[in-house]
């Protein structure tokens, strides 16, 4: 009860909790829309329109979620957010501009003509690889403690490059619900691939975490945690043993239980996410400042709350209405 009572403690934990939150919808909504872009490449002119219009409802609304994450640092945690980002300058300036020619390139290539639209699909699938590639960069820079080095720059280049598989394994399990026939046949081979890029980029960080500190090794093989812990990694076992089995199996005869891989996809990215929030906390910059340390006073947080009251249930409704309202198979994407 006094926990509860402390503005100084429950405050400061109810805002890295709501922007642990905004983090990880994002990298699922937002995760399977620059999956689709990655996988332009192997995808015929008509379906990289049918996979545009699988994401074209959905695009401008998921990146909110990057945007009140961000916006929740900046004023909860502002000490944080100027380590962070002072630490990962360049990359948060390439994934920006990756950001800015995704979103050009998406508006322009429908109505381009036709001999340019090709150079447009080509900008679409470079802002959506310059995206995941920096955003995979800065996890592993986070998970290293943000120290610049060549071996953390590595291990940095190492996430960026399991972070864009595992985009495009989550992309290409969208794809298997939003579209059918041929398309649908294509990205079951798509995820088929890919899920092994997931799995070893998930089993790579799993591995280096717990070695980036004493007291995250601790927090994961001191007795009784390991016994408490130990149906994460079984259950994210179970999930990829389940993807494979059904991916081996499809297209379903009953083309209605075409969302499962996804939804399995995305129960895997929240036991990985989940995994690392148990591993960092209370760390908002590891193992240097503490959400306590980094929060702004609990008069300015309270207020700040208030907005987050009004501003997080009007995103949630508006996605919410977005995927409900364009339920089912993705039709062709029109501007006239």
């Amino acid at each position: 009860m006094h926990i509860f009572g402390d503005p100084t403690v429950w405050l400061p934990f109810a805002f890295a909790a709501l922007m642990g939150v905004s983090i990880l919808i994002y990298v699922v909504l937002d995760g399977f829309d620059l999956g689709v872009g990655l996988l332009f490449p192997f995808a015929d002119d008509s379906e990289k329109d049918r996979m545009i219009a699988s994401i074209g409802p959905f695009w401008d609304a998921n990146e909110t979620w990057l945007v009140l994450a961000v916006g929740l640092l900046l004023v909860a945690f502002p000490a944080a957010h100027g380590d962070i980002l002072t630490a990962l300058y360049l990359p948060v300036t390439i994934m920006l501009i990756g950001l800015i020619l995704r979103g050009v390139a998406f508006e322009f290539r429908a109505k381009a003509p036709a001999p340019h639209k090709a150079a447009w699909n080509k900008a679409f699938f470079a802002g959506s690889l310059m995206t995941a590639l920096s955003q995979g960069f800065m996890l592993g820079m986070y998970i290293m403690g943000l120290e610049w080095s060549w071996a953390h720059a590595g291990f940095g280049a190492l996430t960026a490059v399991f972070l864009t598989v595992g985009y495009s394994f989550i992309g290409a399990t969208w794809v298997i619900h939003k579209t059918d026939e041929h398309l649908q046949r294509k990205a079951v081979d798509w995820a088929s691939g890919g899920i092994w890029g997931l799995v070893l980029g998930i089993g790579a960080i799993s591995l280096a975490t717990p070695y980036v500190s004493e007291r995250i090794f601790d927090k994961w093989f001191s007795w009784p945690s390991f016994a408490y812990l130990s149906p994460l990694p079984i259950f994210s076992g179970f999930l990829v043993a389940w993807l494979w089995w059904m991916l081996r199996r499809m297209p379903f005869h009953n083309d209605r239980w075409s969302w499962l891989p996804f939804a399995a996809a995305t129960s895997l990215w929240i036991m990985a996410f989940g995994g690392m929030a148990y591993s960092f906390y209370p760390y908002v910059v590891p193992e240097k400042l503490t959400i306590y340390d980094a929060a702004s006073a609990p008069e300015s947080l309270f207020i700040i709350l208030m907005g987050t009251c009004i501003v997080l249930p009007t995103i949630i409704a508006y996605t919410v209405l977005a995927y409900t309202i364009f339920r089912g198979k993705a039709t062709e994407l029109r501007y006239d």
